[in-house]
């Protein structure tokens, strides 16, 4: 399987166990705090499998940055949360860096 798409998923994991530890109210509550188990057990084993392939910088630091944007978007619509233009700002740098590393740069397996 394509490894972009192990990473896809572990990406989505982390993003669950990472909405699941916000609901979890400090562990506190059973089934949220279950699902961030669950959630990161899943993103580290699918991450497992990514690095068997790709560079490990830039396996971590595509799960890392789109789990930054993802989160703060999630934040944004499930949570009511706000973004100021600086964090906007510093997101689409984030989200440039990746592509730069990923597709501009040698360091990936085009």
């Amino acid at each position: 399987m394509n490894p972009y798409v192990i990473l896809a998923g572990a990406i989505l994991s982390e993003l669950f166990g990472t909405t699941a530890l916000k609901l979890s109210e400090g562990f506190s509550r059973p089934l949220p705090s279950l699902g961030v188990l669950v959630g990161y057990g899943v993103a580290f084993y699918l991450l497992s499998l990514t690095l068997e392939e790709l560079p490990v910088g830039v396996v971590y630091a595509t799960w890392a940055a789109l789990g930054i944007v993802g989160v703060a978007s999630i934040g944004v619509v499930a949570f009511g949360e706000r973004l100021d233009g600086a964090a906007i700002a510093g997101m689409g740098l984030i989200l440039a860096g990746v592509y730069c590393l990923n597709v501009l740069s040698n360091v990936s397996a085009h």
